[in-house]
């Protein structure tokens, strides 16, 4: 499990640099997230985990409020998650999450980089029954029967459970985020959570040949270009 995440955001880091993609990716959820369950971070759980995400990646204040304020103002575009499975170089599989205004535009993005990376665009439900949509946590703490103890406690169903370099690392149905988070706090007190995201994470690994490694990188940079897609998902194992 860990091996598998972690594969992820080295891959994400080397396509993920651009600060103004990064500030665009978030600036779209946190309005998204703010127009449909409300601008006030402590009623609306989802915005303030993605606010507390942002800032973590080092999102400048104003981007933030700005999307914040775009939310409260009712108007702006009417965004829509989209989601697209397939198979990229190297026959390993793919989630793309996309944030769009236009479907058709969007689709037909995410297509061309399919295509022209010689990859096979499918259908929902392609290869997304291969991957588990999980809340992952990340913090310091030495104690992880105690930690499992408590997540058990409070009624989480614990995917897994890492300990590695005083960290641990808490894998959990993307359901019982909340809850999860709740329970580590009301264990450790306030602590400040290094990862707290929620994501795809494969369950099985594809090993990329040399042949195919030029190819998937480039796979990556397209979708990654694009400002559509908010998070690319893959089994990737890189040499």
């Amino acid at each position: 499990m860990g091996r598998a995440y972690q594969n992820r955001k080295e891959s994400m880091a080397k396509t993920s640099d651009a600060k103004a993609k990064v500030y665009s990716k978030y600036g779209r959820e946190i309005y998204v997230c703010a127009k449909s369950g409300g601008t006030d971070p402590e009623g609306n759980l989802a915005l303030r985990s993605m606010i507390d995400r942002a800032k973590k990646d080092q999102v400048p204040t104003h981007v933030i409020q700005k999307a914040l304020e775009k939310a409260k103002g009712g108007g702006g575009e009417d965004f829509s998650p989209a989601r697209y499975e397939g198979f990229g170089p190297g026959n390993c599989m793919v989630i793309v999450d996309c944030l769009t205004d236009n479907p058709n535009r969007t689709f037909g993005d995410v297509r061309i980089c399919f295509t022209k990376t010689k990859s096979k665009l499918g259908t929902q439900g392609t290869v997304g029954h291969m991957f588990d949509h999980l809340a992952i946590l990340v913090f310091k703490a030495d104690d992880e029967e105690a930690i499992l103890e408590a997540l058990m406690e409070a009624d989480v169903d614990v995917s897994d459970i890492e300990s590695e370099d005083g960290k641990v690392t808490v894998f959990a149905p993307h359901t019982d985020a909340h809850k999860a988070k709740q329970a580590i706090l009301a264990t450790l007190g306030e602590i400040e959570f290094e990862v707290d995201e929620i994501q795809f994470v494969p369950q099985t690994s594809t090993e990329i040949g040399p042949d195919d490694i030029e190819m998937f990188h480039k796979f990556m940079d397209m979708l990654n270009d694009l400002d559509d897609v908010q998070n690319v998902y893959h089994n990737a194992e890189l040499p």
